[in-house]
Formats: C-alpha cells, sequence, structure tokens
C-alpha cells in the first residue's frame, strides 16, 4: 500500500508541459507498456530528467524508446510532440547510426561524452548543421542491471559559428595590418601634405585632393587648416585638433586614426602622421606628414570587437545557466536524500504518534485522582517533543537557502545529526562515531555539509547491501608543505571528517571515476551519479579537499580536510522553565484551528489569564476594534481571509500604549520570510511549544510593554527573527 501511494504522488508532482504529455500518453502500445505498470527506478530517472533546466531524455530498452523534458521538447523543434513514445533511432533517422551505438553502449553499462560534435539535422524543412554536446549515462534498474540510457544535450552552434567568425575576423585583421605595412613600406600611401603654419596654408598632392575631396588648384595654392579639419567625422574632430595642438607645442610626433568624408558619400579610415619644424627661434615654421589608408583594418578590428562581446555574452549567459543548474541538482540530490529517509522518518512518527495516543487513551481510563496521571501526562508530552525534533530536522535539511558558513563544533554536529544519518542508512546498519576529546571547530556551511554526510550515508548504505557498520569520525591535524603537496590546500591547522564503510568497495577502475558527474554504479537504480560530484564541489568550494580509498571486499573511506577556525561556536539555547505570572491579563487568542484554539484558551485560563478568542484574523480585528481591553494578542500566522496577522500587530502597534503580539507558527519560512523584519512589539513562538515556554513568552512580552523596553524588544527579537530564515 506505501509503495502504491508512492508511486501515485510521483507521477502527480511530475509537473511541466512535457509532464504532462507524458502522463496522458497511451504507453501500453509501447516497449515500456502501461504507465502505472512502469517499475520505480523508471520513474525516478524520468522525475529527475523533469525537473532538469537542460535538455535532458531517457532512451528506455533495447528499442531505445524515447521521454524527455520540456528543454529537449524545444530543442527537437517540430518534431515535438511527435517524437515522444518513438524510438530514438526513428525519431531522428538522420542520426540512426549514431543513436543505435549509443543505446546498445547504455545497455553496455558504458557512457560516452561528445563535444561539438556535428550534425545534419532537419529543422523547419530544411537540413541545417548543428553541433552538440552530448553526454550518455547507462540507468541501472533495482538489480543493478542496465536498462536504459539518460541522454544530457546542449547545443553549442552559436558558440561553435561565433568562434569561426572570430577566427576568420582575426585573419582578415592580421591581413588587414600586412596590407598596412606593405603600403607604408613600398610607399603606398593616400597622399601627402604640409601645413606653412604661420600662413595657415595647407597644400598637398593630387592622392592627399581626393582623399579629402579637393581640387588640384585647392591643393596646389592651400588653404586654412580648418578646411581639412571640417572633412573630418565630428566624433573625430575634437580629438585629431587636440593632436595637432600638441604636436605644435611640444615637438612631439603625430600620429592620429580618424574617419574622413561625408555622411551621403560615407566615411574612409585613414591613419595621418607628422611632425612640426622649428625655425631658429624655436617658432613653429610648418608641418609636413603622410596620410595612409586603413580602412579595411579598421572595419576588421570593429567587427573583431562585435564578436567578442557576442562570445562574452554568450559565455556570461552559459555560465549564469550552470549556475542555476547546479543549484538545481544540489536541491533535486536533497530531496532524493530526503525520500530515502522516508521509511524510517515514517516508522519513528507512527512511534511518536502511539506513544501519545497509548498515553491519552490511558488517561481516559484513569480517575483525575490518580496517582498515574502525572507520569502519563509528562510521557506523552516527551513523545511531543521528539515529534518536533524530527520535524524541526526535516525542515532544516528540506529548505532551499544560500550558503550561509557557520562555526561548527564537530561534537555538537555529531550528536545532532546522529539521528537522521540513522534514518538514512536503515536499521540493519550500526552507525559510530569517533571524537578527539577536544575537537577543533571549523566553518563551512551547515545545511551543506549535512546533506554532503547523508548522501555519503546514503551511498555507505547501498554498498552494504545489509548488515554492517557505518563509521564518522573526526580528528584535529596539522599538516605541513609536504603533507598539503597535491591537496590544493596551505600548511596549517584542519578539522578532517572522515565517513567509512564496511561494504562492498569500488574497483581501481570505478574509484578513479567516483567523482564524475552522472557517473553511478548504484544497484537500485535510484542514483543519479551527482552525490560524489556535489560533495566534491562544496569541500573544494569551503576551502577544504575530499579523497576516496576503496577495497573490494572491505569498504570505502571517505576522507574530507576543513581549515580549522579560530573563532567560538555560538552557546546553546538553554531550556526554558516555567516562569511565574501574575494571571491578572487579558490575553486574546486567534487560530483557525478549533482544536489548537480550545486547547490554548484551556492552558491560558488555568494559568488564571482571562481569555478572549477569535477563529480569524477578521474577527480579532473586530474584538479588538470593539473597545475591549486587551493585554496581550498571541495569533497563528498562517490563516485565511483577507485581514492578516501583520494585520493585527500594526493596530497592536498604533495604539497609543502598544499591545504585545506573539507569533505562533509551525514553520518558520512561511509568509512572514517575504518581509525578514518584525515589528518591535512582536515576538514568534515555533510550534509546538510547552506550557512553560508560552507562560515564559508572555511574561516577558508583558513586561517589557509595561516597562517601556520596546527599542530593546525590536534589537533583540527582530535580528534573532530574521537570523532563523
Amino acid at each position: 500500500m506505501t509503495s502504491t501511494v508512492s508511486d501515485h504522488l510521483q507521477l502527480d508532482s511530475w509537473i511541466g508541459e512535457t509532464a504532462r504529455a507524458i502522463r496522458q500518453f497511451d504507453w501500453s502500445n509501447t516497449p515500456l507498456g502501461a504507465i502505472d505498470d512502469w517499475p520505480q527506478h523508471l520513474r525516478s530517472v524520468v522525475q529527475v530528467m523533469l525537473r532538469n533546466a537542460l535538455p535532458m531524455a531517457v532512451l528506455w530498452g533495447e528499442e531505445g524508446t524515447l521521454l524527455y523534458n520540456d528543454a529537449y521538447a524545444k530543442f527537437s523543434g517540430a518534431r515535438y510532440p511527435r517524437i515522444l513514445g518513438m524510438s530514438i533511432v526513428e525519431a531522428w533517422p538522420e542520426a540512426a547510426e549514431f543513436n543505435r551505438n549509443v543505446v546498445d553502449a547504455g545497455l553496455r553499462g558504458e557512457s560516452l561524452s561528445y563535444h561539438d560534435i556535428s550534425f545534419e539535422l532537419a529543422r523547419e524543412g530544411e537540413s541545417a548543421e548543428v553541433w552538440l554536446d552530448l553526454h550518455y549515462s547507462p540507468v541501472a534498474s533495482n538489480e543493478g542491471l542496465p536498462v536504459g540510457t539518460l541522454a544530457i544535450v546542449v547545443e553549442t552552434t552559436g558558440r561553435v559559428l561565433l568562434e569561426r567568425n572570430r577566427a576568420s575576423a582575426e585573419a582578415a585583421f592580421r591581413e588587414a595590418s600586412e596590407r598596412l605595412q606593405l603600403a607604408l613600406n613600398s610607399g603606398a600611401v593616400r597622399g601627402t601634405f604640409v601645413w606653412e603654419i604661420r600662413a595657415n596654408r595647407v597644400k598637398g598632392d593630387e592622392r592627399f585632393a581626393r582623399t579629402f575631396a579637393f581640387t588640384d588648384d585647392e591643393v596646389d595654392t592651400g588653404f586654412p587648416i580648418e578646411r581639412a579639419l571640417a572633412v573630418v567625422h565630428p566624433a573625430d574632430r575634437e580629438r585629431v585638433s587636440a593632436l595637432i595642438s600638441r604636436t605644435v607645442r611640444d615637438g612631439t610626433p603625430y600620429r592620429a586614426e580618424y574617419r574622413v568624408g561625408s555622411e551621403d558619400e560615407g566615411w574612409t579610415w585613414i591613419a595621418a602622421s607628422g611632425r612640426c619644424e622649428y625655425d631658429a627661434d624655436g617658432q613653429p615654421r610648418r608641418f609636413p606628414g603622410v596620410i595612409v589608408d586603413i580602412h579595411d583594418r579598421k572595419i576588421a578590428e570593429e567587427r573583431l570587437k562585435e564578436l567578442t562581446r557576442g562570445l562574452e555574452d554568450k559565455v556570461s549567459e552559459a555560465v549564469a545557466a550552470r549556475v542555476a543548474v547546479e543549484a538545481q541538482l544540489r536541491q533535486s540530490l536533497k530531496m532524493e536524500a530526503l525520500g530515502a529517509m522516508t521509511g524510517g522518518v515514517a516508522h519513528d512518527f507512527n512511534n511518536t504518534l502511539q506513544a501519545i495516543s497509548g498515553n491519552l487513551q490511558l488517561l481516559q481510563y484513569l480517575p483525575p485522582d490518580d496517582s498515574r496521571v502525572p507520569a502519563r501526562v509528562q510521557a506523552a508530552l516527551e513523545a511531543v517533543q521528539r515529534g518536533a525534533k524530527l520535524a524541526s530536522q526535516l525542515l532544516s535539511f528540506a529548505r532551499r537557502q544560500p550558503q550561509s558558513p557557520v562555526v561548527i563544533n564537530p561534537r555538537r554536529l555529531f550528536d545532532e545529526l546522529r539521528e537522521l544519518l540513522q534514518h538514512a542508512v536503515g536499521s540493519g546498519v550500526s552507525i559510530a562515531t569517533l571524537l578527539p576529546d577536544h575537537p577543533w571547530n571549523f566553518c563551512v556551511d551547515r545545511n551543506q555539509l549535512e546533506n554532503a554526510l547523508l548522501n555519503l550515508a546514503i551511498n555507505a548504505r547501498d554498498a552494504i547491501r545489509g548488515d554492517g557498520k557505518f563509521t564518522v569520525a573526526c580528528s584535529n591535524e596539522t599538516l605541513d608543505a609536504v603533507a598539503c603537496e597535491g591537496k590544493d590546500l596551505r600548511p596549517g591547522e584542519y578539522v578532517r571528517l572522515t565517513a567509512s564503510d564496511t561494504g562492498s568497495g569500488m574497483t581501481p577502475e570505478v574509484l578513479e571515476r567516483a567523482f564524475e558527474p552522472f557517473f553511478t554504479t548504484k544497484p537500485d537504480g535510484h542514483g543519479t551519479g551527482l552525490g560524489l560530484s556535489m560533495v566534491f564541489g562544496f569541500v573544494k568550494q569551503s576551502g577544504g579537499h575530499i579523497a576516496v580509498s576503496s577495497t573490494i571486499g572491505v569498504g570505502t573511506t571517505v576522507e574530507i580536510l576543513f581549515p580549522r577556525s579560530g573563532d567560538h561556536e555560538s552557546a546553546p539555547a538553554e531550556t526554558p522553565t516555567m516562569t511565574a505570572l501574575t494571571g491578572n491579563a487579558t490575553v486574546l487568542v486567534v487560530d483557525d484551528d478549533p482544536a489548537v484554539l480550545a486547547s490554548t484558551v484551556a492552558i491560558l485560563e488555568a494559568m488564571h489569564f482571562a481569555v478572549l478568542k477569535a477563529s480569524n484574523d477578521a474577527a480579532a480585528l473586530s474584538v479588538l476594534e470593539s473597545g475591549l481591553g486587551v493585554d496581550l494578542i498571541l495569533t497563528d500566522v498562517v490563516m485565511p481571509g483577507r485581514v492578516k496577522c501583520a494585520d493585527l500587530a500594526e493596530w497592536a502597534f498604533a495604539q497609543a500604549r502598544p499591545v504585545p503580539v506573539i507569533y505562533a507558527s509551525g514553520y518558520t519560512r512561511d509568509i512572514l520570510s517575504r518581509d525578514g523584519v518584525l515589528r518591535p512589539n512582536v515576538t514568534l513562538l515555533n510550534k509546538p511549544y510547552r506550557a512553560e515556554m508560552l507562560a515564559r513568552e508572555i511574561s516577558t512580552a508583558l513586561q517589557r510593554a509595561a516597562q517601556g523596553f520596546i527599542a530593546d524588544m525590536y534589537v533583540h527579537k527582530t535580528c534573532a527573527f530574521c537570523a532563523s530564515i
């Protein structure tokens, strides 16, 4: 029954246009058979494919039956959706021989990769040459046998053509430069000129006249330099004038590249060179020079710049896409690990619920004054705390959040993660932890570190295949230059984390490819081949080093080194104790869950508070606006209706004497995190909470309100809340 529900949920989780097409397609006439009969390993690889932003396809069985995601559908063009469910050989007949080899290689358990491979593909009714990066990885069944191939397609046509055009432009640029040098060396110039500075007359030869569109008579008799500058392109004119003035003033050689001509006739690039001659008194007398045609070279330069900018944009887009895909893959891998723990988590949750249910049922049969009642109540409360702890661990692990390094104490890490690791490896695998008396702290992203250790635990579980042992160890290491050689590390102090198992081990050939993306040997068919590659990337980004050793029949050991941190770990929160209350305050309780509302009201009344209640925020606002005196508002965060809890906080803060507000939430990443800031009179209380915690928060909020410490509450509570999200 559990498997059927899980499969159904998995199908419902397939989102996107292609996912809908797969669900609606009649697979009964294909080698895959009806979709409800698909094996779990096929569903798992299809789900990974559908969630990916890159064009991906699954080629299943000996026929290579084709399934693909939205990005692949877009790549296939007019073939979509016709080719869904077809053999890959029939879907792309122009590449039939190539695809036949891919299918056969995948069924032999071989991986293939091709870079910038050229194909002639039919597109929009015409044959076109395209270039592709292709990566193929075998997909294994539950028994470890290859049953299909996972294909990743990245079209590189744009980049290849840009690189080819850039090479052509560079060749043209070199050719133009060579022609320029030949022209200069052979005297093939566009004219010579001389500027008689005192008379302000520019004269030149007939080639100069043609270049500047003057008549032969004009260049023979001469004309003011202002007329020559008038022929220069407006965008270049000021710069050319400044260079001429500098040469006349300082005697520096004159060298300028600019355009001459007109809007109607077009502009031509020339290079002008010259020098200024002075008389015996040091006064400027004449300015001879030569002009050379550089039009072809400048056009080639501009074309090269445009192509370079285009290539840089393509590279930037590719890098951004890769970053986005890596983030998606990390989250997909995390969800895969979460799925692997589902069985153990369900077992523990059911045990917790049974403990609560059993104690509550027993209370029904016991008289109120029975001596066993307090013990049964305490046992039920402890079971609730165990369930809350498990929920908190799952939420922390599943959360999508940016990298945020924190200082970690290995002993506390192992203590808090041990239960989650046990869920990952299953009851048949025992877990051992080894630590020194005083382990050093280190600084990494806690969420990604947990994800890495969980994936190592899942790998160990799959390698053990039954009963065995998984050991997580920590040691303090001081590495010298020799020990750091080949590790991309600097000599210094490091924390070594070691994860070892008593599994089947890896052959030297498999060990060599252990960190290769999409490479997997997992026998259950659920592996994506991304686990160790993601762990490798996380360790390197954190400034550490990772190494794997393995022996067939003995097991595998993964060693990770992180730099030691000299900072102190934050002290753990203290367990709250019951707070004495005066019992003379009025509390408005707001919650849309009748059971939660009734229990909360009963608890507060037992604490001798006067209690008002409302089943939604709109009803609560009506109570507040009616004029009834309220000293504190306790409200759930997420409730239906147009009036929100934030509106209650705004009302409370706007009063002459601000009314303190306590938000009660079962999930700190709900609508509160959109703003990331609480009002100064607002406190956050996480569900499920004990009566002692509720009493403490109410007492603190009332005392601060009474003493006017709103500013102090804003500094501490807001920062604490922002850090928690």
